[in-house]
């Protein structure tokens, strides 16, 4: 059967990328990192959740503690205020720097290992967060340059099956699906009720709201 890398972040876009990939037929290989991101323990109790109602092959949760020392930004770096009032011009100080980048090439090493023949990725480019990884563009380059970097019998394609989706259907495609949207987190700055304020939190609610359905997670506002 044939195998793919889903790297699920224990969002809802990632939850949703992971389903996809399922229902075309692959065994799953669930790939979650904990980088000193505020929300770290909720993120990894979502993806446990996840990644067990996916029955997924095998799961990898990759600790990388540099992210937190580079700081830049307010995910990482606690001196950094998360911003709530809503979304930046620009790149937002909640870009953490390549880290797409570095996280499809662990997924990559990954993928080798148990000879997986595609990498899933839930990333959003026409209503995210303006984050300059998240680009169609960028992850397609990303794919040649893994398969010159990679054995010649290596063959990984990168799936960005929600890259042009809005908020809004990728809340209907996930209730399509059954994405226990409930398991999911999306805020960046809570772990108990979602803050509400967030850039996140509020293109999540935007979503739901466009879509006409109610967010099945708690807000604090």
């Amino acid at each position: 059967m044939k195998k793919a890398v889903s790297i699920i972040s224990g969002g809802m876009d990632s939850a949703l990328g992971a389903k996809i990939a399922q229902n075309e037929g692959y065994e799953l290989i669930a790939l979650h990192f904990n980088y000193g991101q505020r929300t770290e323990k909720k993120e990894l109790e979502s993806f446990r959740k996840i990644a067990k109602k996916l029955n997924c092959l095998e799961r990898y949760e990759i600790d990388l503690d540099f992210f937190k020392q580079i700081g830049a930004s307010a995910l990482t770096d606690s001196s950094l205020e998360v911003p709530i009032a809503g979304v930046e011009d620009g790149i937002p100080i909640t870009y953490v720097p390549f880290r797409n980048g570095i996280f499809l090439s662990i997924a990559t090493a990954i993928a080798e290992k148990h000879g997986a023949e595609a990498l899933f990725i839930g990333v959003v480019e026409e209503d995210s967060s303006g984050y300059p990884d998240c680009r169609d563009s960028y992850i397609k380059s990303m794919e040649e340059s893994i398969n010159l970097g990679t054995k010649d019998e290596t063959k990984l394609e990168i799936r960005m099956p929600l890259v042009h989706l809005k908020k809004s259907e990728i809340v209907k495609k996930s209730i399509e699906l059954g994405v226990p949207l409930e398991d999911t987190w999306s805020c960046y700055q809570n772990e108990d009720r979602a803050c509400g304020v967030c850039d996140s939190c509020r293109l999540r609610l935007n979503g739901f709201e466009k879509a006409g359905i109610k967010d099945p997670i708690a807000y604090a506002s």
